[in-house]
């Protein structure tokens, strides 16, 4: 397409511009002009992403406009930047960019709805940030390609080149910025793909409820009925493991939007995690691996091209972004009706919460709202410790709004579709870590196989103290004294108390600072002491 054809305020296109290229095409330039770059002994391209291997949240800046300055959740994770601000930034980009002899543009879709997809262009001076984006966006039609218009919003991708920390408001070398009113994104200082995806991410986590839909961090799965059910939690909860069922098509991994008849996908591929990967524990990610694909920061044997997944030297956040189409099982287009069943799920290394738990309305939203997880810091004398984390909506990073208002959203979502909500535990039973054990994966499985069967549904209850939950008498092939967490425990009941009022005010501590705008249903579902 001719650079005419391409309109970016203050970068100049004429000559060098390389929009939409094949995988092939962008694999040629990112071996010949990207130092690093080698193609793996299963096709994928293998990139390296410099300094940064992972997100910047502490560079992450939201610009303050009149349009948008009510709307926005000012704090820690959306920190404010003036207009000026990011003009500077901007101009800094375009003039990096301007410097180098070969653009690449990528024009795609976020959301496969078509009623509320957005379009999205990409610019970038790296062959790896192309491929990558034509893996995580909705690749368009040649026929869309050509009728793609101006779009909504923009990404400028100057990673290789650094923010000026003497610009106000920049804290280092490093910046992540997003105007909504300018409908542009710009990158400075950092090469790690992933600030792409997620910033597309909070865009939409911003113009979805604005729109009146949930945006959603979550991976979804639909039943042979097609019964929908959507999973939350964050690192290391059995999120992806989960949710990837043979016996259920899977509409996406990681971000969805619920609308008024179901449920849709935002992204167009996956971006896995690949640290102790193998072929045994996860084939569907270890075979979608392949030509097209996107190798992040892996080290490899020189001569044969063999990754070594069990290699940290770079990094621990080695990852591949790939096409959701080399997922055997993926449902295509990816939309789903409206779910059946919410799972919430957290991985307690307490050793206090159930397996599984069946939550009324006012706990989901408490629950969801807090985002509860724990995991495992070692300390020098090679004492372990369970540390709390709590990420607001499982997805506290990328929320624009107040996590309130998505908390709203999905308790109307569910009110209206009578969906059940589950909170299901990964972690530990029979004591804290280094006492109890993991909860066996095998038993998980089977509590998700119960919910999506009906039997957790018609299932006898009896209620769990502090917590207030209401949890199974049995579930087919679990043991029963592994479904109540205080028959369970090893240790004396005096220390289980103990425990669990720890964790118990924890939650309560984390949970103020949501409580002015929280209903007192809400709070009062919350642990009681």
């Amino acid at each position: 397409m001719a650079s005419s054809n391409i309109n970016t305020e203050g970068i100049n296109y004429e000559g060098k511009i390389r929009r939409n290229l094949s995988p092939s095409q962008l694999y040629e330039d990112a071996l010949r002009y990207e130092p690093g770059t080698a193609i793996s002994s299963s096709g994928a391209l293998i990139a390296e992403s410099g300094k940064k291997t992972g997100r910047s949240p502490k560079d992450k800046r939201v610009v303050e406009e009149a349009s948008t300055v009510d709307d926005v959740w000012w704090g820690p994770v959306n920190k404010k930047l003036s207009e000026e601000s990011f003009a500077i930034n901007y101009e800094r980009a375009a003039d990096y960019l301007n410097t180098r002899e070969r653009l690449y543009v990528f024009d795609g879709f976020a959301g496969w709805d078509p009623k509320y997809r957005i379009k999205v262009r990409v610019v970038c001076a790296r062959a790896y940030h192309a491929l990558f984006m034509n893996n995580m966006l909705i690749r368009p039609t040649a026929e869309e390609l050509e009728n793609f218009g101006e779009p909504d919003f923009t990404i400028v991708n100057a990673g290789q080149f650094p923010a000026n920390k003497f610009t106000k408001g920049m804290t280092s070398s490093t910046s992540v910025s997003i105007s909504f009113e300018r409908k542009q994104m710009v990158i400075l200082g950092t090469e790690y793909a992933g600030e792409m995806k997620k910033g597309v991410f909070t865009v939409m986590h911003y113009l979805m409820p604005k729109a009146g839909v949930l945006s959603l961090h979550s991976s979804c799965n639909e039943g042979p009925a097609g019964d929908v059910s959507l999973f939350f939690g964050l690192s290391g909860t059995g999120k992806t493991t989960l949710s990837a069922d043979p016996q259920r098509p899977l509409i996406g991994d990681d971000e969805h939007v619920w609308t008024e008849s179901g449920v849709f996908n935002i992204e167009g591929g996956c971006y896995a995690k690949t640290i102790d990967l193998s072929a045994e524990k996860e084939p569907e990610i270890f075979n979608a691996i392949r030509f097209g694909s996107v190798l992040e920061n892996v080290i490899y044997d020189r001569n044969t091209r063999v990754v070594d997944y069990t290699d940290k030297t770079i990094t621990e956040n080695t990852r591949c972004a790939y096409p959701i189409e080399y997922i055997p099982n993926a449902k295509i287009p990816c939309v789903g009706g409206n779910p059946k069943n919410i799972v919430l799920l957290t991985c307690d290394a307490f050793g206090v919460l159930p397996p599984v738990a069946k939550l009324t309305p006012a706990q989901a939203m408490y629950h969801f709202i807090s985002g509860y997880t724990a995991k495992i810091a070692g300390t020098e004398e090679g004492v372990t410790e369970p540390e709390a984390t709590f990420s607001a909506c499982f997805g506290q990073p990328f929320l624009v709004w107040h996590p309130v208002k998505y908390a709203q959203m999905l308790a109307q979502k569910m009110q209206e579709h009578n969906v059940n909500v589950w909170l299901v535990n990964t972690g530990w039973n029979g004591g804290a870590y280094g006492i109890g054990k993991r909860i066996s994966l095998k038993y998980s499985r089977a509590i998700i196989d119960a919910i999506h069967s009906g039997e957790l549904e018609q299932a006898e209850y009896t209620n769990y103290g502090v917590f207030n939950l209401q949890i199974p008498t049995a579930v087919p092939s679990v043991p029963a004294k592994v479904l109540d967490p205080s028959q369970a425990w090893e240790g004396s009941p005096e220390e289980f108390q103990e425990t669990i009022g720890k964790l118990a005010r924890l939650f309560q501590s984390n949970f103020k600072e949501y409580a002015d705008k929280a209903t007192p249903e809400i709070i009062a579902a919350g642990p009681q002491l």
